[in-house]
C-alpha cells in the first residue's frame, strides 16, 4: 500500500514540478509524511532525491540553450553546500514538531512568493560587457547560505528564494536565473541528501517509486506546461500551499 501511495503522490508532485517549476516540490515533504507515512527524518532525503533528479533533468535544456551563469551558480553552491550540512546537523537535534512548524513557515513564505508580482530588477551584477563580480559575489553569499540552510533543515530546493535573489537583488535575466537556480538546487540537494543518510534506514523501494514517478510525470507535464498559461494554476497552488501549511500547524500542535 505504501508503494502504491508513493507512486500516486510521486506522480502528483511530478506534475506540479513540471507545470510550476521548482516551487512544486514544496509539497513533497508533506505528501511523504501524511500520505505515504514516513517520518520527517525519512521524508527529507527522499524529497531531496526527487528535487535533485527533477532539477537536473530540468537544467539540461537550459545548459544546451546557454541560459545558465556557471560562476554565479558556483558562488551560490560554494556558500550553500556547507550551510546544507550545517542545516542537517541542526535539524538532527530538533524535535520533529519543531521541524514541522518551521517547515509550515517556509511553506507560507513560498506561497507568498508565488502570489507576488514584483517587476523590479536589481543591478548589483550589471556591468558593461559582463558581470561586476566585485559587487555581485558578496551579495550572493548570504542568499546562498540561507538557501543551503533551508535545504538541510527542511528538504526544500529553495528555488522560491534563489530566483528572487538572482533577479531582484542581482539583476540576472529571468531565463538565466531559472537555469542558474536549477544548478544550485542540484548541488544543494545532493549535499542535503548525503548529509541525511548517515545512520538513517531508508525504505529504498518507496524512495525509488516516489522519485521515478515524480521524474517521469515532471517531464510529461513540462511539455504540456510550455503550451499553457500557468499563472492561474500557480495562484491556486499557492492557496493550496497555505491550506497544507495550516493543516501541518494544526496537526502538529493539537493532534499529535
Amino acid at each position: 500500500m505504501s508503494i502504491a501511495l508513493a507512486l500516486a503522490f510521486g506522480a502528483i508532485i511530478g506534475v506540479l514540478l513540471g507545470l510550476l517549476g521548482g516551487g512544486g516540490s514544496i509539497l513533497a515533504v508533506p505528501a511523504l509524511i501524511y500520505a505515504v507515512g514516513l517520518d520527517m527524518d525519512q521524508a527529507i532525503p527522499v524529497s531531496l532525491l526527487v528535487i535533485g533528479v527533477a532539477s537536473a533533468v530540468g537544467a539540461l535544456p537550459k545548459i544546451r540553450a546557454r541560459q545558465v551563469e556557471w560562476r554565479l551558480a558556483g558562488v551560490f553552491s560554494a556558500a550553500g553546500i556547507p550551510a546544507t550540512f550545517a542545516g542537517a546537523a541542526i535539524g538532527s537535534h530538533l524535535p520533529q514538531s519543531v521541524l514541522l512548524l518551521g517547515f509550515a513557515a517556509v511553506m507560507v513564505l513560498a506561497g507568498a512568493r508565488m502570489l507576488s508580482s514584483n517587476d523590479h530588477t536589481g543591478t548589483a551584477c550589471d556591468a558593461e560587457g559582463g558581470i561586476d563580480w566585485r559587487r555581485c559575489a558578496p551579495r550572493s553569499i548570504p542568499a546562498g547560505l540561507a538557501v543551503g540552510l533551508l535545504t538541510g533543515l527542511f528538504g526544500v530546493g529553495g528555488g522560491f528564494l534563489i530566483i528572487p535573489a538572482l533577479v531582484l537583488m542581482l539583476g540576472v535575466e529571468m531565463p538565466i536565473a531559472i537555469g542558474t537556480s536549477l544548478l544550485v538546487i542540484v548541488a544543494n540537494s545532493a549535499a542535503g541528501f548525503l548529509s541525511h543518510l548517515q545512520g538513517l534506514d531508508i525504505d529504498w523501494a518507496i524512495a525509488g517509486a516516489f522519485a521515478a514517478t515524480a521524474t517521469v510525470a515532471s517531464l510529461v507535464a513540462g511539455q504540456l506546461g510550455t503550451r499553457m498559461n500557468t499563472d492561474r494554476l500557480q495562484r491556486w497552488f499557492a492557496y493550496l500551499v497555505f491550506v497544507v501549511a495550516a493543516f501541518v500547524v494544526v496537526d502538529t500542535i493539537f493532534l499529535r
